[in-house]
């Protein structure tokens, strides 16, 4: 009896063993057919190849003057920054917290791209950091502010 229940436990784990492994080898196989290399410009995608001009619109959500003690109010602006290809970015932007209009906002700030077209972009100037995405071949950058008390996103295209 003992032996019979040992047996037929061990043809389990060696039944459970081939199916795991036949699994992993087909999802191994589905992951590296359907998985295509995202790339800017047909190039992989690397600080030299994110480069020029980008008109943008944000919109959102931020805590005037950082204060953790005061409520969220509506953020929204336009302008353009400029990538330099080097891992800089500098420009120009106008905004409203709030009801507030501010123009002529300068910006500037160090940014690095992933090999996954991801990125990150830290400002230099004590304004927003973020991280974001290079889509459409470059055409496009969507981007997510990253710092606490902030709710916002921008959309970048390619001048």
């Amino acid at each position: 009896m003992i032996r019979r229940l040992s047996a037929s436990l061990l043809t389990v784990i060696a039944m459970v063993s081939i199916v795991s492994v036949v699994c992993q080898a087909q999802m191994q196989s589905l992951m590296t057919r359907h998985v295509r290399e995202v790339t800017v410009k047909g190039q992989a995608p690397f600080v030299g190849t994110f480069k020029g001009n980008y008109g943008f619109v944000f919109s959102g959500f931020t805590v005037p003057g950082q204060n953790p003690k005061t409520k969220e109010v509506p953020f929204a602006g336009n302008g353009v920054f400029t990538f330099d290809g080097a891992g800089n970015v500098s420009g120009v932007f106008n905004a409203s917290e709030n009801g507030q209009i501010s123009l002529n906002n300068t910006y500037t700030a160090a940014y690095a791209v992933n090999p996954d077209c991801t990125g990150s972009v830290i400002s230099t100037n004590g304004n927003a950091n973020g991280s974001f995405v290079v889509v459409s071949g470059g055409a496009e950058v969507l981007v997510l502010d990253v710092d606490a008390g902030n709710t916002w996103t921008a959309d970048m295209k390619k001048q």
